[in-house]
């Protein structure tokens, strides 16, 4: 039994979360007594909000911090650009390296609404290319979405060049929504140099946020019909939901303690620069690749290069279910990795996985070369006892 556990599983959920996080959460949940918009003491937690909404903007280029929708996770943020902007007849380009939480959506549209879909398929690398996307845009094109980093195989997809190309075509253009569930906090985002209509985020990832945070962004032209309609601390006589943004978007009691957490994780991630960040994580999915690499029975997927996907590694041991390899690492080296499909099967259907999954090792910022020569020592341990 270890000892110390070991977590390599940031892509589901980054862990520990940094201490002013924590600090900020606390004292939101201790301090705040008032719902914004809803009471007489609601000014200080109106302006929690606000600020909120000010930090996030700011972090990736939006000029209008009321175009920033809080949602409680990118699942969330995504169904409501799909379901919010999505018409009967639609079309919709996408990709073979999508999450559920675009999959699902564009599918029960497919069947109730009457969009049409087409995936364009990605290489066993998990790459897709600009031209491949431009290449299934038709006339009645409405959407593009794009996965900006795979969460099975980390893979970078070129959002910078295909949104400027969207935005070079001729007549009405799709829209481009970017799922940055893995690159928001790691990768270097600015809406309106990349051509984004919609980019949606989680709190809880590379932001080092708290669960059940997240929002969407939504470009200043573009409008969408709202998911979810009520109160919203204001215009009260209106018999339908109002038009003022964020409020179109925002009905209900927000969850202020995480959306405070979430301002003061962003403010956290910009301290600590996203290019150090990047190197770090690079550098500890180096380590995780060249040690995985010189294991007999091993095999990697995805770009195998630092340079070209985040720190998300999935590899497979010959013979074995990914579920023994999980349970072992941390039973006895006390690690914690994912198996399974990752909520993917788009993407390792197209790496060659299904159904059975990989094993997905993901460090993040608290993590260090221990951690991973932890996880490769309880690998050659379980190697070495497959052998007796």
């Amino acid at each position: 039994m270890a000892e110390r556990i070991i977590y390599l599983n940031n892509a589901a959920t980054s862990w520990p979360k940094p201490e002013p996080v924590v600090n900020r959460v606390l004292w939101a949940l201790k301090e705040l007594n008032a719902t914004p918009g809803r009471g007489g003491t609601a000014a200080a937690s109106e302006r929690v909000l606000f600020e909120a909404r000010e930090v996030v903007a700011g972090f990736i280029g939006a000029g209008d911090s009321s175009r920033v929708i809080f949602t409680s996770n990118a699942t969330a943020a995504l169904n409501l650009a799909i379901c919010g902007l999505l018409r009967s007849g639609d079309h919709v380009v996408t990709t073979s390296m999508d999450h559920n939480s675009v999959a699902r959506p564009l599918a029960r549209m497919e069947d109730t609404v009457g969009i049409e879909v087409s995936r364009v398929g990605a290489d066993r690398e998990g790459s897709v290319t600009a031209d491949s996307i431009l290449d299934a845009v038709r006339p009645h094109t409405a959407l593009v979405i794009l996965t900006h980093a795979s969460n099975v195989t980390g893979t970078i997809q070129p959002v910078e060049e295909v949104g400027r190309r969207l935005r070079e075509l001729e007549g009405k253009r799709p829209r481009l929504l970017v799922d940055a569930a893995q690159s928001a906090g790691i990768l270097p985002i600015d809406v309106r140099v990349s051509g984004i209509d919609l980019l949606a985020v989680p709190g809880h990832k590379a932001l080092y946020g708290p669960a059940g945070t997240g929002f969407l962004y939504i470009a200043d032209d573009l409008v969408l019909d709202p998911l979810l309609e009520g109160g919203t601390g204001g215009r009260s006589t209106l018999r339908r939901q109002p038009d003022l943004l964020p409020e179109r978007y925002e009905s209900g009691t927000p969850n202020l303690p995480g959306i405070a957490g979430l301002a003061e994780a962003v403010k956290y991630v910009s301290r600590t620069g996203i290019d150090g960040i990047r190197r770090q994580e690079s550098s500890l999915a180096a380590a995780v690749m060249e040690g995985l690499q010189d294991l007999p029975g091993v095999t990697l997927y995805g770009p195998c290069d630092p340079e070209r996907q985040v720190a998300v590694i999935s590899f497979r041991v010959d013979g074995l279910d990914p579920a023994e390899v999980s349970g072992f690492l941390e039973e006895v080296a006390g690690v914690q990795v994912r198996v399974g499909l990752h909520c993917s099967p788009f993407s390792h259907q197209t790496i060659g996985t299904y159904p059975e999954g990989t094993v997905r090792v993901s460090p993040g910022l608290f993590s260090t070369q221990e951690d991973i020569r932890a996880l490769l020592d309880g690998l050659r341990q379980m190697l070495g006892m497959r052998r007796k």
